[in-house]
């Protein structure tokens, strides 16, 4: 699972217009060990405590008034007054047509977690972008975590995440 004490020094934010569901995540991060809890019950207050608060992770709900998720995360990742748009993004939501998950996924949504949630699911998910970040990708239509999860040596086609890294190294040395 992980160690307490590692993750007992973590900061989270949990967005969530549910107030019964805020109290569950609370519930599960306070057995984690987790002392820093911050909430906000939509995503404009979110934003308001990211901008005003130490926060390492954001646990988001995706359908909400306002802003849902989706919205938010593309204002994290994009916007100029962002105050980390690197921060790990964890969604969490009832809504899990592969359509829905593709959308978190392509706006910069780090990891997912599908209701109803669980202390596993929960941990699991907070290890995955503590114990293997990925490296944030940026290009014309996308900035967030890279949406590949693992690397295929046997890839050989004009995309392969090496040649890029080549390519862009070779463009940065011609200029």
């Amino acid at each position: 699972m992980f160690s307490k004490p590692k993750i007992a020094k973590l900061s989270f934010l949990i967005i969530d217009d549910n107030s019964m569901m805020v109290t569950i995540i609370k519930t599960l991060l306070h057995g984690f060990g987790v002392h820093e809890i911050y909430d906000a019950n939509d995503a404009v207050s979110g934003f308001e405590e990211l901008t005003n608060s130490k926060v390492d992770i954001i646990l988001l709900d995706n359908m909400m008034d306002t802003l849902n998720g989706i919205e938010f995360t593309r204002m994290v990742r994009t916007a100029r007054d962002s105050p980390n748009h690197y921060i790990p993004i964890i969604m969490i939501s009832a809504y899990t047509e592969r359509t829905r998950i593709q959308a978190a996924r392509d706006v910069g949504v780090n990891e997912f977690i599908c209701k109803p949630i669980s202390a596993k699911n929960l941990s699991d998910r907070i290890m995955e972008v503590v114990n293997h970040p990925r490296d944030f990708v940026e290009t014309p239509k996308y900035f967030g975590p890279d949406r590949r999860r693992t690397k295929n040596a046997g890839y050989k086609g004009p995309e392969r995440r090496g040649q890029m890294a080549e390519a862009k190294s070779t463009v940065e040395e011609q200029v």
